[in-house]
């Protein structure tokens, strides 16, 4: 009897918001197919929780991914989470769903936090309709992604690192008259922090403050005006 895949959410920062059936969940199952077993070891041991770990992230091959969907055909029920948030959203859980898919392996989503629900939630603008575009390019394709962040005629909403953050942020200025921005940072977390205002305003307090730019950020770009060419 083929087993089932779970797509399970974990809490981004504050380890309290696990959910009681995502905590259940990973109780049952025969495995825990992980990003870093050094980060998911914390959150079982929070919970009490002592599973085989799977090693599976951006940088596995198709191994990896072979191994797990093997256990479930082989009967096994193994859940996928990520180091933090919603496996499949900017991460390599989409790849392992669509083979589920393909197999006839049954998927069962375990719904949670999302650092993208958890900013939009606070934006207090109209959000609708938006545009999630996940990381931007590290190298190519970056101003390719910035030109049609500008070009949008909804809000648009994007992940982005501390490396890159300040980066991204002058060349979305040179694509655009105007950008409200509100970047949110270490969500949920001891030093959580939303910044709110126009891009020149964001990009001011982020020079002025270097030692703020650490951590994840989500972004949103509202009320964007395309310069003219």
């Amino acid at each position: 009897m083929t087993g089932t895949l779970y797509i399970v959410a974990t809490p981004i920062g504050n380890l309290e918001d696990m959910t009681f059936r995502a905590i259940r969940i990973l109780k049952e199952v025969d495995k825990i197919a992980c990003e870093d077993t050094r980060v998911t070891k914390k959150l079982l041991f929070r919970y009490e929780i002592q599973k085989p770990l799977l090693a599976y992230h951006q940088h596995s091959g198709s191994s990896s991914r072979d191994k797990i969907i093997g256990a479930i055909m082989q009967g096994e029920n193994v859940a996928v989470v990520t180091d933090a948030g919603t496996p499949g959203v900017s991460d390599p859980g989409n790849e392992l769903v669509a083979v589920a898919v393909e197999k006839g392996i049954t998927v069962v989503p375990i719904p949670g936090v999302s650092a993208l629900a958890t900013l939009l939630s606070v934006s207090g603008i109209d959000m609708q309709q938006f545009v999630f575009l996940g990381f931007p390019p590290h190298k190519k394709g970056r101003k390719t992604f910035f030109a049609r962040v500008a070009g949008s005629n909804v809000s648009v909403a994007y992940y982005d690192s501390p490396y890159r953050v300040v980066k991204n942020l002058l060349l979305l200025k040179e694509n655009v008259v105007d950008a409200n921005i509100i970047i949110g940072r270490e969500l949920t977390k001891k030093f959580e922090e939303i910044v709110r205002g126009d891009i020149s305003r964001v990009l001011a307090y982020f020079e002025e403050h270097p030692e703020k730019v650490k951590g994840e950020f989500t972004v949103i770009v509202h009320s964007v005006s395309q310069k003219e060419s």
